[in-house]
């Protein structure tokens, strides 16, 4: 597998070595000491598969306390995946970096815990799948704005995105209490 760091520190993006053919294809979709060698020394302990229609966007979703690492892949279909740096003292505050994850091409993102993550499906329906380091936890579920201007993640959507009710009312990343954000030394 290819491994590429990304603008964030930690977020890295995982190209598996495809095995395919007139049959189809083949990969290791996750090999615990390989990705130790890697840099991805963390346990995951729950796997989620969500499906979503063209135009939806989740996100930008964290937990704190329980942080979460995510290790994210789409089976089938297009998104475009987002990890934004919240901690607010880390270098690279308030940045985040965008990939193109697909069906076809296999790549995967590993957001390291104290990120917000979301995505925007670009295909007509796209199955995600991702491993998380730590079990979801509703009383620690947290948000921000998938559009607030001090981050300016540049969705690449055609139309007004599809939200869930619980998205439509995150706050904007200065009304959250800075006891509510991660800090490099928790995450």
């Amino acid at each position: 597998m290819d491994i590429e760091k990304t603008l964030l520190p930690g977020v890295l993006l995982i190209k598996p070595k495809v095995f395919a053919d007139d049959r189809g294809f083949f990969y290791e979709n996750y090999q615990a000491q390989r990705y130790k060698e890697a840099g991805i020394d963390l346990e995951f302990c729950q796997d989620n598969h969500s499906r979503s229609s063209k135009g939806v966007l989740r996100g930008l979703h964290y937990q704190k306390p329980n942080e979460q690492g995510k290790l994210v892949v789409v089976l089938q279909g297009d998104i475009f995946d987002v990890a934004v740096d919240i901690r607010p003292d880390s270098p690279t505050y308030k940045q985040w970096v965008g990939v193109t994850l697909t069906g076809e091409n296999h790549h995967q993102l590993y957001i390291p815990p104290g990120f917000a993550h979301g995505f925007c499906v670009l295909s007509d329906t796209a199955d995600f799948y991702y491993k998380c380091t730590a079990p979801y936890s509703p009383k620690d579920d947290k948000g921000i704005r998938f559009d607030d201007p001090e981050i300016q993640v540049q969705w690449p959507l055609e139309c007004t995105p599809v939200l869930s009710p619980k998205d439509e009312q995150l706050p904007l990343l200065c009304e959250v209490d800075p006891s509510d954000l991660p800090t490099m030394e928790q995450a």
